[in-house]
């Protein structure tokens, strides 16, 4: 296993990243869910979102502390025992949202972050040479699971047909989701300590980490707490946008279709894979402090985009604005992968990267204010006003940023 070439690894873990990275389908598979129960709130079904994101950041965090104990091979495995199990409970809700926040919730997001974690600390082990450019990669497809498992879960159960085919739907991609993962288990293999780089020989050396430090040593460094702010600031935009996507379009576009709404929203996606292979590529080649200004740029254009799409009732705005929103969002994960590896270094990687994304469970309170937001205004121009005032705020943390030396 360990004789193939670096790239099919890559491609391994596209895959199981596309499978865990369908918790950010929530945008369209909650409409399916509402109209099941018109009762409930956006703010209730919001926190099913604010929980999975909160619960990715935990299995991301324990697969960190136990690296270099269990095997990233089991946590795949039990990543697909989660998502089968947590498919099944939310399967069975029914009047309440308790079993929903269990099984999506609670059993997914725990799932998707041991996934997340072996798959970075993992597949990412081979490309120390291009580590903005494979994390860029390997998280395009858990930003493209949204459209893809989206345009799925739109055909096959949409909001206006029979209640009974999204619980159907769910039961499927529990099993489906469970074969996979366990088959993909056993090409999670790292390289051996002699394993070099292919362009390390051709180009030039492996650019050296600016310090090698534990996570004790790391979260003592100013540097970590500022980027840590710039994460949850920024993350926090972009989760408003994409838990709050497809209310977004409907407001606007209150006589497209379903299915026309499901794939705008996929745009969202889309452009999210495409930004993070290219905001990847832009760290390895320009550094942490271009990649992450222009990051900001482009969020704030998105947000006067979209705002412009609410005031004026135009889809096309809309259509533009989740391009470029998508875009920006995607700017955010590969730049915490690189920055982790660039700043503190490979050694304590899997535990340090954990660290890092925990930022998601204070961002992804995001998503539960955003709908509290629409409750109480009535309009999704809160969701956006926010998205653009976070940006800003995360510009005064980036001003501190600075590369350990």
């Amino acid at each position: 296993m360990k004789s193939l070439n670096r790239w099919v690894y890559a491609v391994i873990g596209v895959i199981v990243l596309l499978l865990a990275g369908l918790v950010y389908a929530w945008s369209v598979i909650s409409k399916s869910i509402a109209a099941t129960f018109p009762d409930w709130s956006a703010a209730q079904l919001s926190l099913t979102f604010t929980i999975v994101m909160a619960m990715f950041c935990v299995g991301c965090l324990i697969a960190g502390i136990f690296a270099k104990k269990v095997s990233p091979k089991l946590y795949v495995m039990l990543s697909g025992v989660l998502f089968l199990a947590g498919f099944l409970i939310a399967a069975a809700t029914n009047g309440s949202p308790v079993l929903l926040y269990i099984g999506f919730g609670v059993l997914c997001g725990l799932g998707a972050g041991f996934a997340y974690n072996a798959v970075m600390s993992t597949m990412s082990s081979w490309f120390p040479d291009k580590q903005g450019l494979i994390s860029g990669i390997l998280l395009m497809g858990f930003g493209l699971s949204s459209f893809i498992i989206g345009k799925v879960f739109a055909a096959v159960a949409p909001p206006d047909g029979e209640v009974a085919l999204w619980r159907n739907t769910f039961r499927v991609m529990a099993v489906v989701i469970f074969v996979i993962m366990v088959v993909c288990s056993f090409f999670f293999v790292k390289p051996g300590e002699d394993f070099v780089p292919p362009t390390a020989s051709k180009k030039k050396a492996v650019r050296e980490p600016a310090s090698d430090i534990t996570s004790a040593q790391m979260v003592k460094k100013a540097s970590f707490w500022l980027y840590y702010v710039w994460a949850i600031l920024i993350s926090a935009a972009g989760l408003a946008l994409v838990s709050q996507a497809s209310g977004i379009a409907t407001q606007v576009g209150s006589n497209v279709s379903p299915g026309n709404i499901a794939t705008v929203v996929g745009l969202v996606s889309i452009f999210n894979g495409i930004g993070r292979v290219i905001f990847g590529t832009l760290f390895d080649k320009k550094g942490y402090q271009l990649t992450m200004i222009l990051d900001m740029i482009v969020f704030v254009l998105a947000g006067g985009i979209l705002i412009l799409a609410l005031n004026t009732g135009n889809f096309v705005f809309i259509v533009v604005g989740f391009i470029v929103g998508g875009f920006a969002y995607g700017g955010v994960t590969p730049t915490n992968s690189a920055i982790i590896s660039d700043f503190f270094g490979r050694t304590n990687y899997p535990m340090n990267f954990s660290l890092i994304n925990t930022n998601l469970i204070i961002a992804s309170f995001a998503s539960t204010i955003a709908g509290k937001l629409y409750d109480v205004s009535g309009s999704y121009m809160t969701t956006i006003f926010m998205m653009i005032g976070v940006t800003v705020a995360g510009f005064v943390a980036f001003l501190g940023i600075r590369r350990p030396k």
